[in-house]
């Protein structure tokens, strides 16, 4: 799957048969890769991925933090937290590189098989693939693992394999999954992604129940140790079975990786400089520029890095709930938009770094911009009776200010558009024709985003409507997102560089009444679902391109959201123990994976540590 984690931005030996072309068609018979379009980068001989070192030393530790908490050892299933890096403990049948759009490569699958149509894919498992128990992972555990997933998993999976007819063991080393229709370019490599679990394992389990037994897993790492909702601690697996696969030499390269949670950010950035865990991803802009001029930064012993990256941003943003009666008005969603001054909140707690997001699919070619024309326009067409007849004639622009804090105009828009909603002001208050008054809640569980809001807040009230924030924990927050219990939330939805299956359970309304489903906002447009089955079936780039644009802008005009911020950049600070390969994958970071500890500067650090 495409963007698991916010946590952990986180394979065979063998003979690997070159992609047979038959006739015209990209039929696949004993692959050792599939490309969403176009051919894979890597030959059926490459021996690592360019951007790994396949000599780099294996040892020490990785640690890092995470917020929150976890009370689950199993990720699977909607019940509970899963705690961070769980991932590292299972393997999926085929894996991603980084520096290609999105191409997949045998992992416990040796090679593969796909009809020119697209209409089904059949693994070929790796005899050498085993758990870490000994036992080998057969076609009964793929088997066993799709139908579990679909039946007891998250819901997410539901939405992600609906389009898979049937699952077929046709020996104990090979599994045929059929698809409901063809050319469905994506689908064969989102079945690529499934972990696979053991299915004699989990025999007599109760797999939809939370758990604190260690899971029995394949993959590179597995669990040595935790304490619950605090720390967690994988060990590398002696006898990984793949640690010489093309795809993983050179990765995995740390004996222990350590995963420590905190309260909050604050706290967390005041460990890491007490040395209590070893890197951060920092994702708050003021700390970026006030927090890290200490001595170990200025001494060098702290590292302090921005590395430019390829990848899609997304939408990170105030999302509102239009189950909501008073917030299914389009008007209403729109004038709360106005009062979001993000220029001036920028300038304050960012130091004006961020850049305002425009699209669901910012920072890649599949955001929609200016007006619609060619082959989107041409889309756009088959919808005209349905959509705003502003949509065709003019730009998608998100509310702007001149960040001086006065956004006076912008919240007169706001009243004229609550106005037009039915509302009134009676005794500085906005009420409803009824006499009831707008309000709204903002559910938030991380305090980052507090400085944020209570601005937002603030404009809220001067025109007439009555806005709070709840705080509330980790676990408390998961379980109200996932029974669409709040009215604005700040959610980030996550996209690739090949958006497909996925948007779906963003977006369709056959997931706006699903529990656990990432349809947070509960749109129900026939128009979004039309455009999401064409991103899924698009039979070119150009088209899926054509077709996300106008997927992004009739979404924007739906005004689901109210758009936040985004940076192309990612921003880390590290004690200076580690050594990192000569290329940057353009399209993750993944330091777990890639990066090693170097053992001079390691005793640099601990030296510093104990002379302080």
């Amino acid at each position: 799957m495409k963007h698991l984690s916010t946590t952990l931005i986180v394979i065979i030996t063998g003979i690997f048969l070159a992609i047979v072309p038959v006739a015209n068609a990209q039929e696949l018979s004993g692959a050792h890769a599939i490309a969403m379009y176009g051919t894979p980068k890597y030959a059926a001989d490459f021996t690592h991925f360019d951007y790994t070192n396949p000599d780099a030393p294996k040892g020490g530790e990785f640690s890092q933090a995470a917020i929150g908490t976890f009370d689950t050892l199993n990720p699977y299933t909607l019940k509970g937290m899963g705690a961070a890096g769980l991932g590292f403990t299972y393997e999926t049948l085929l894996g991603k590189s980084d520096d290609e759009v999105f191409t997949e490569y045998g992992k416990i699958a040796e090679t593969i098989d796909v009809p020119a149509d697209r209409s089904s894919i059949t693994f070929h498992l790796n005899p050498k693939a085993h758990w870490h128990d000994g036992q080998p992972i057969t076609a009964d555990d793929v088997v066993w693992t799709f139908n579990t997933l679909l039946e007891k998993g998250h819901p997410f999976y539901r939405a992600y394999y609906a389009a898979v007819q049937s699952v077929d063991k046709l020996d104990e080393n090979s599994v045929k999954f059929t698809f409901k229709t063809a050319n469905n370019r994506e689908l064969p490599l989102i079945m690529g992604q499934m972990p696979v679990l053991p299915k004699h394992y989990w025999e007599g389990k109760d797999f939809t129940a939370t758990t604190l037994d260690v899971p029995l897993g394949s993959g590179p790492y597995k669990v040595k140790s935790f304490d619950a909702g605090r720390s967690i601690t994988y060990e590398r697996v002696a006898d990984y079975w793949g640690a010489d696969l093309p795809v993983n030499k050179g990765k995995y390269n740390f004996d222990t990786i350590r995963i420590d949670y905190y309260r909050d950010a604050d706290i967390a950035l005041q460990a890491l400089f007490a040395g209590e865990y070893d890197y951060r991803f920092e994702n708050i802009a003021k700390n970026w520029a006030l927090s890290y001029d200490t001595k170990a930064v200025r001494d060098g012993i702290m590292a302090k890095q921005e590395i430019e990256h390829g990848n899609p941003t997304g939408m990170q943003a105030f999302v509102i709930n239009t189950r909501r009666p008073y917030l299914a008005d389009k008007r209403v969603r729109k004038a709360l938009a106005y009062a979001f001054d993000f220029e001036w909140s920028n300038k304050q707690f960012a130091f004006s770094t961020y850049k305002r997001t425009h699209s669901y699919f910012s920072n890649s070619d599949m955001a929609s911009s200016g007006v619609p024309e060619g082959k989107e326009l041409d889309i756009l067409n088959e919808y005209k009776d349905q959509l705003p007849t502003e949509l065709f004639t003019q730009a998608y622009i998100v509310p702007e200010t001149d960040g001086s804090g006065n956004n006076r105009d912008n919240l007169r828009k706001a009243v004229e558009l609550l106005q037009a909603a039915g509302y009134t002001m009676q005794d500085g208050a906005m009420v409803d024709i009824t006499g009831n008054p707008l309000k709204i809640e903002f559910l938030e569980q991380s305090p980052a985003f507090e400085k944020w809001i209570l601005p937002f807040i603030a404009n809220l009230k001067k025109i007439g409507v009555e806005a709070t924030l709840r705080m509330v924990d980790s676990s408390q927050y998961q379980n109200r997102i996932d029974g669409f219990d709040f009215d604005i939330t700040v959610a980030v939805f996550g996209q690739s560089l090949s958006p497909g299956n996925e948007q779906a359970d963003y977006w369709s309304s056959e997931k706006a009444d699903v529990n656990g489903s990432r349809n947070l906002m509960g749109i129900k447009n026939p128009v979004v679902d039309s455009l999401i089955d064409g991103v899924i079936h698009a039979s070119d780039y150009e088209t899926l391109v054509a077709t996300t644009r106008a997927l992004d802008r009739v979404l924007l005009w739906g005004e689901y959201v109210i758009p936040q911020w985004h940076i192309n950049t990612y921003r880390l600070a590290y004690w200076n123990k580690f050594s990192q390969p000569d290329i940057s994958p353009e399209y993750d970071l993944s330091p777990e994976t890639l990066w090693w500890t170097d053992k001079s500067k390691a005793a640099e650090v601990q030296s510093y540590k104990t002379e302080r």
